[in-house]
């Protein structure tokens, strides 16, 4: 999944806590969120909206815009390592919650079904297209 589909399909899915999310759709869409929140911040640098503490009015627009589609993606990514979206709440455990919700963030799928639905890198629904055909003429098929 590239940088422009991971964007559309969680701003689509803003609210949407059920499936799975691979990790380059969750990844994608972290640093979508960062490139956000600088340009938000040189905005309220340049027009004076910064309160002083590191954010201003134009970073907590975008944050507050961007909680529930992180929130929805960080849960669906979770459930492609068949653990709870609750578990985000170790976010709230400095450092050690941090580094275990960033390793499982990393994490690989977990191979099939499981119960939150299908596999996101099989089928139809998200997974690799197959392989073109060889091209006549290039050997594959001689014999």
């Amino acid at each position: 999944m590239d940088f422009q589909t991971a964007v559309k399909t969680c701003l689509n899915k803003y609210a949407d806590f059920n499936g799975r999310a691979r990790r380059s759709e969750y990844w994608w869409f972290v640093l979508f969120g960062l490139i956000v929140s600088i340009i938000a911040s040189i905005l309220d640098n340049v027009l004076g909206t910064d309160f002083g503490s590191g954010n201003g009015l134009i970073g907590t627009i975008a944050s507050l815009a961007l909680l529930v589609p992180n929130l929805a993606v960080g849960a669906r990514r979770l459930h492609d390592t068949g653990r709870s979206g609750w578990l985000q709440l170790l976010w709230i455990i400095p450092i050690i919650g941090w580094i275990i919700l960033i390793v499982w963030f990393a994490s690989d799928s977990k191979p099939g079904d499981n119960q939150y639905g299908p596999n996101p890198k099989t089928g139809a629904a998200g997974g690799y297209p197959p392989p073109p055909p060889p091209a006549y003429g290039s050997g594959q098929y001689n014999g």
